[in-house]
Parts: structure tokens; C-alpha cells; sequence
């Protein structure tokens, strides 16, 4: 063991070693959430009250074995609520709006597959660093893009409405007569069936480089019944048909991009005379120092394994990361020839910015 010749501060030392046990049990803990969600042991659980691990293994058709384990890792935590005099759990409304409500705007259980997608790309990361090569979105597990799609779904399901849509200038006015919508880097396509849902007079197209995220959407809007006013294409950020949009989105994505400055420039190019654009992106301050916080910390180490090594695996390679903020991404779309750029509107987890030419 190396002693540095610095004196030690025994009580610093033990205070940040705390932390990062602390951490560890959580990374533990994303797993025993994982896994309840995926047996159903929370909807289990929801509403029922107090349940002994043998009720809740009935329940779940699960071994009781297990699912007592599992049970004290959650009491543990503060996942759910233990009492010794009946030796019973019991999981909370508040609990369960995170945990069991799959339509909650606060769900969290899929998130979890994005992690475990980052442990399993550890390798290809590591080349990464050591060469400074991409890891391109298509190149990650597909849990990946999974659990990504299922962490924004219903946020945008809650928000997007709403909120979001709502806070642009005269944009709900035009999707409720009749517009021409693209969702560019659509993914799985909640953003686009949600808003094709709710305007029927209106055309969306969902545009995405991944081919197997395409196939998704499609299928979705399949099961749906909203093919005759969505259709979902293969199409780059840079390659997607000039139609005339008259809004333009991109849902947490252009920082992704290799070039976002030619995205910015294409989108421009694609707009209909007073078009819009709308730029959903994760929320970050401009200052390294304002984002050194939980969200922050969760939006660094994304962007260090997805968001800056898919960016580095296109052309120009920009590598803005999930960290940019505002006056970065303003400067972005003024390169672009953007006349106006604007906040419309936020959440603690997004930026949703109005660019208009």
C-alpha cells in the first residue's frame, strides 16, 4: 500500500468512503428493482397493504424463498415499508407511483436497463476512451435503447401535451387544423404517436438512423391504428425529405448528433414558411459548476458511455454531450441561420427550446 505523504483526514476519509458504499447499494438496489418489476412484484404489492413474503410470492407466483430476500434488500433501502410485529411489507401510494404504475409520470423500474446496457458495453467504452473512436447508438445492448425510450415515454406522455407543446407560439393552434409534423431521431416513436394521437387533422413523420427503432415505432403504430397519419422512415438527422414542416422536433437528441450544427441547417432548409422547431434536451445549466448535482451526475456518465460516443462515431463528431445547456445549443441554431431561440418552458429533466427562423 502506497501512504501519501499528505496526513490523512480520517474523518473526510470515512465520510466519502460512506458515499460511496452508499452508492454501490444502490447500484445493488437498481437490480432488486429491476427484477421486481419484471416479476411483478410491485403491481403485486400496490393497494394491498401489509403482505408476509409468503402472500406476496402467492401473489406473484414466485417462491417465497426468493421473494423474502427481495423483500428485506427493499426494507432495507426504503423501498418499502417493513413491520416487525407482523413480520409484513407493505409498499405505499407514493411508493408505488414510482415503482408499480407502469402510466405514472414519475415510473422509474425501465430506467434501470440503461446502466446495465453501460455494464455490459464496458469493453467497447474502454476502447473508446483509449482511442477516441465512437460507439455508435446501434453498437450498444439493446437495453439500451429500451430502457432510454421507456425513461422518456411517459414523461413526454405527461408533459408533452400538456405542457410543452402548449408553451410554443401558435403551434397547438396549427397541429389541432391541420400541420405537417417531423419527430427527427424518433426512436421508438412515443413522441410521435403521442402527438398523433392527440391531432387527428395533422400528419406526423418519425425520422431515425436505427433501423431496429424504426421497426419498433412501426409496429406500434400498427397495434395503435394511426397509420393513415404517421409513418416512420430510416432517414439521418441530415437526410430526411424537405416537406415543409411546419413543426419540427427533436426529443433528446440532437446532442447526440455528430453534427448538429448541419442537423440545425437542414431543419432549416425543411420548414415551412413560419415553421417552428422544438429542442427537447436533457436539462443542464451552462456552467460545469451549476450541474454538479444528482441530475447532472446522472446525464454526465450517460453522455460519457452514449450520448458524446455516438456523436464521436458520425462525421464532425462535435461530441456537445447531455451537459451542453442553453447558451450552447442557442449558438447551435444561430450557426444554423435560427433568427429566434428561446426557453420556452422546463422540467427538473429537460430544456424544451423554441428555435423559429
Amino acid at each position: 500500500m502506497v501512504v501519501s505523504e499528505q496526513r490523512l483526514n480520517e474523518q473526510k476519509l470515512h465520510q466519502f468512503l460512506d458515499r460511496v458504499v452508499g452508492d454501490l447499494a444502490a447500484g445493488y438496489g437498481g437490480v432488486m428493482v429491476s427484477l421486481g418489476h419484471k416479476l411483478g412484484l410491485y403491481k403485486a404489492m400496490s393497494g394491498a397493504g401489509p403482505l408476509s413474503s409468503t402472500e406476496l410470492a402467492h401473489r406473484s407466483d414466485c417462491v417465497e424463498r426468493y421473494v423474502r430476500e427481495w423483500l428485506n434488500s427493499q426494507a432495507a433501502g426504503g423501498y418499502v415499508i417493513y413491520h416487525p410485529t407482523s413480520s409484513t411489507y407493505e409498499l405505499t401510494p407514493e411508493q408505488a407511483m414510482v415503482l408499480a404504475h407502469e402510466d405514472s409520470p414519475v415510473f422509474m423500474p425501465p430506467a434501470w436497463d440503461v446502466p446495465a446496457s453501460m455494464w455490459l458495453d464496458e469493453e467497447k467504452t474502454i476502447q473508446a476512451f483509449k482511442t477516441g473512436a465512437g460507439v455508435g447508438w446501434g453498437e450498444h445492448h439493446a437495453r439500451m435503447s429500451c430502457g432510454t425510450a421507456a425513461f422518456y415515454r411517459n414523461c413526454y406522455q405527461n408533459s408533452l401535451l400538456s405542457q410543452w407543446l402548449p408553451a410554443l407560439t401558435g403551434v397547438e393552434a396549427r397541429l389541432k387544423a391541420g400541420a405537417k409534423v417531423a419527430d427527427v431521431g424518433c426512436g421508438h416513436g412515443h413522441s410521435t404517436l403521442i402527438m398523433a394521437k392527440a391531432y387527428p387533422q395533422s400528419r406526423f413523420w418519425g425520422f431515425d438512423y436505427h433501423a431496429g427503432s424504426i421497426q419498433t415505432a412501426r409496429d406500434r403504430s400498427q397495434k395503435e391504428g394511426l397509420t393513415d397519419r404517421v409513418t416512420f422512415e430510416v432517414a439521418p438527422a441530415k437526410g430526411y425529405p424537405k416537406e415543409g414542416f411546419d413543426l419540427i422536433c427533436f426529443f433528446d437528441c440532437l446532442h447526440d448528433l455528430g453534427d448538429p450544427v448541419g442537423a440545425a441547417k437542414h431543419a432549416a432548409q425543411s420548414l415551412a414558411a413560419d415553421g417552428t422547431v422544438m429542442l427537447v434536451e436533457p436539462f443542464a445549466n451552462d456552467r460545469v459548476e451549476d450541474n454538479l448535482n444528482t441530475v447532472g451526475r446522472l446525464y454526465y456518465a450517460a453522455s460519457t458511455t452514449i450520448c458524446c460516443a455516438h456523436s464521436l462515431s458520425e462525421e464532425v463528431g462535435l461530441a456537445l454531450g447531455a451537459q451542453a445547456g442553453e447558451e450552447r445549443l442557442a449558438q447551435i441554431f444561430r450557426e444554423a441561420g435560427f433568427k429566434t431561440f428561446r426557453r420556452a418552458t422546463e422540467t427538473p429533466f429537460n430544456l424544451i427550446l423554441e428555435a423559429r427562423l
